[in-house]
């Protein structure tokens, strides 16, 4: 398995800290709690498609790209992420932002990842919901095309095999920080979405043998569905490393039982793990995507899932700017 083969551009700041969490160790009074900061990625307040846009991005360039397009919900962390990519590299970025909420708040639609995007001049349209993205978004890149740009395409989340590259990469780190730190854990977990990010971690770990669980937290698709479109991935990502049959369908895992209403709307028990989180590590998690991982984590030590004496470690995937984004869900004064 050689990364290095790949072309790849230095955008984030790694590796990330591994941090152990004792106030919320102690608070939930079960494993020792650790995480992994892919929230200090460093690209335009970091997350953890900077991982995967380094591989993106390099890919864009070696094909002359001189757009970029992406899609994504309104308060998209990746859209966000690939606007920053396509400035530091000197591209132009088109994003087409999809209503997943029926929010009509001004936060919502123009603060947090919306205000960093046109920060960072990306162009946008906007999108309702139930619709084939990815098929809008190519729609929209010919008739660029047809101007004579040469547009580079990214799904959404940056979540194919190339993508995926970045979350093999963050698992040999990781196991790197494991032995030279003499952690040994015992379980993995993270939040997950468009697979991306469990597919490469789980390609990582398994070539290296490593032998760590790894526990998705699912944020929109049924479990069925979530663990087919890793697996899925997963195949296509080893492959492309050179080394099929790799990762087997038992070894990739989702819980999607803390949803919540939906994809980018906040259960309570979202809102307690931001809560928690916030006042007992100074760990700010965001409403779609971190904050519904920690209420899995949160609720499974809870229900012994995860045991005494044992260590979890919990990868935060970023998205903190959200957070301006949902004030209408929290208790601030005026």
């Amino acid at each position: 398995m050689n990364l290095a083969k790949f072309p790849r551009v230095h955008l984030a700041h790694l590796p990330t800290p591994l941090e152990h969490m004792p106030r919320l160790s102690e608070a939930l009074g079960g494993p020792d709690i650790y995480i992994k900061r892919d929230d200090c990625t460093g690209l335009s307040t970091g997350g953890n498609k900077t991982r995967k846009l380094e591989f993106l991005m390099a890919e864009a360039q070696a094909q002359g790209a001189d757009m970029v397009m992406t899609q994504g919900a309104t308060q998209s962390n990746h859209a966000r992420q690939t606007a920053a990519a396509a400035a530091k590299l000197g591209m132009d970025c088109h994003i087409l932002l999809e209503d997943r909420t029926g929010y009509n708040y001004d936060n919502y639609k123009h603060n947090g990842n919306v205000l960093l995007d046109h920060l960072h001049g990306a162009t946008m349209e906007h999108r309702g919901p139930d619709l084939d993205m990815n098929a809008e978004m190519e729609a929209v890149a010919e008739k660029f095309r047809t101007e004579g740009r040469n547009v580079y395409t990214i799904p959404g989340g940056g979540s194919n095999a190339t993508g995926a590259l970045g979350y093999v990469n963050c698992a040999l780190e990781m196991l790197n920080q494991f032995v030279t730190t003499g952690l040994n854990v015992d379980h993995i977990v993270h939040a997950t979405g468009s697979a991306g990010t469990q597919a490469g971690l789980i390609v990582g770990l398994r070539a290296m043998n490593a032998n760590i669980p790894l526990l998705g937290i699912g944020v929109r698709a049924p479990k069925a569905k979530q663990e087919e479109n890793v697996y899925n991935l997963a195949v296509k990502t080893a492959e492309k490393l050179g080394c099929p049959g790799v990762v087997a369908r038992e070894d990739v895992v989702a819980n999607t039982d803390y949803v919540g209403p939906g994809y980018g709307m906040p259960a309570e028990d979202t809102l307690e793990a931001i809560d928690i989180f916030a006042k007992h590590e100074a760990i700010l998690l965001d409403p779609v995507y971190s904050a519904k991982g920690g209420a899995g984590l949160i609720d499974l030590i809870r229900k012994g899932h995860f045991k005494k004496g044992e260590k979890v470690v919990f990868l935060h995937t970023g998205g903190a700017i959200g957070l301006t984004g949902y004030r209408h869900l929290f208790n601030v004064p005026e």
